[in-house]
């Protein structure tokens, strides 16, 4: 969030605006101030960080988007307690972390909601208890949520990117404490309607960016973390992939048959 690294996504350095890649004279815009793609990249010095020589790069890449925001929506963000009810929109890495990270803190139900049903079993790996198809339900999802947990949950997460499923996740939500917290990037239709009566009855939406982590001062905390086993992230990795399928990657992204691909570079 520092205005001194620039994070604007407009593809160049925030110093000059400028790229630092080229071919044959013609700009190359980087990604979210990293491109990764890369053998080698230029970012500014905010965005690296020095980690355990011992730490394997190939797994603790995951640390850098997903599994940490996953984890720290429930720790940070919503901090759950113990005890407490949580439903997770969205069952990829995201919503996964999510799950992981409120198994630790001791909710005593978790429940998922996707349209994926194949994902029930890779699911509980990571402490799901409960699965909801919304494709399955005779009545709106969030109708079956608040019925399952006597006039629902006490934190509720949208980890897909659809505004219109924030709405359904506060809804979901419990009144007087219920508390929502979106972490998905919504590709089209930025902006969300809610009925003002969700906020009058004590719902609380609250906007999750990396997890609340600050990348300098917590990410050597969550790499110690699995490091210690403590944490999963093997776990999440479903395919390992040359550099040369990385267009292989994308499809099974899009397709929803994996979690996370790995893409190794040519040594």
């Amino acid at each position: 969030m520092c205005q001194v690294l620039g994070l604007e996504r407009k593809g160049v350095m925030h110093s000059d605006q400028k790229t630092r890649f080229s071919i044959k004279g013609k700009p190359i815009y980087h990604y979210c101030a990293v491109s990764s793609f890369s053998e080698y990249t230029v970012v500014h010095s905010g965005c690296a960080l020095k980690v355990s020589s011992l730490a394997p790069l190939d797994k603790i890449c995951l640390l850098s988007c997903g599994v940490s925001a996953g984890l720290g929506a429930a720790w940070k963000v919503a901090n759950i307690t113990e005890g407490s009810t949580v439903v997770i929109f969205g069952l990829g890495t995201v919503g996964l972390s999510v799950a992981q990270g409120a198994k630790q803190r001791g909710a005593s139900r978790i429940i998922g909601v996707d349209i994926n049903s194949e994902k029930i079993e890779k699911a509980r790996a990571f402490g799901i208890t409960e699965f909801v198809n919304p494709h399955d339900c005779n009545e709106p999802v969030q109708q079956v949520i608040k019925q399952m947990t006597d006039g629902g949950a006490d934190y509720s997460f949208e980890c897909i990117g659809d505004t219109g499923m924030v709405t359904t996740a506060l809804q979901s939500c419990c009144d007087g404490w219920g508390l929502t917290v979106t972490l998905g990037v919504p590709k089209v239709n930025p902006e969300i309607s809610s009925h003002y009566a969700l906020f009058l009855s004590g719902r609380t939406l609250r906007g999750s960016l990396f997890g609340g982590w600050r990348p300098k001062s917590d990410l050597h905390s969550l790499v110690d973390m699995y490091m210690r086993k403590e944490i999963q992230i093997d776990e999440f990795i479903t395919h390992n992939l040359p550099f040369e399928d990385i267009n292989k990657a994308f499809d099974l992204m899009i397709e929803g048959k994996c979690l996370r691909c790995v893409i190794h570079m040519p040594t």
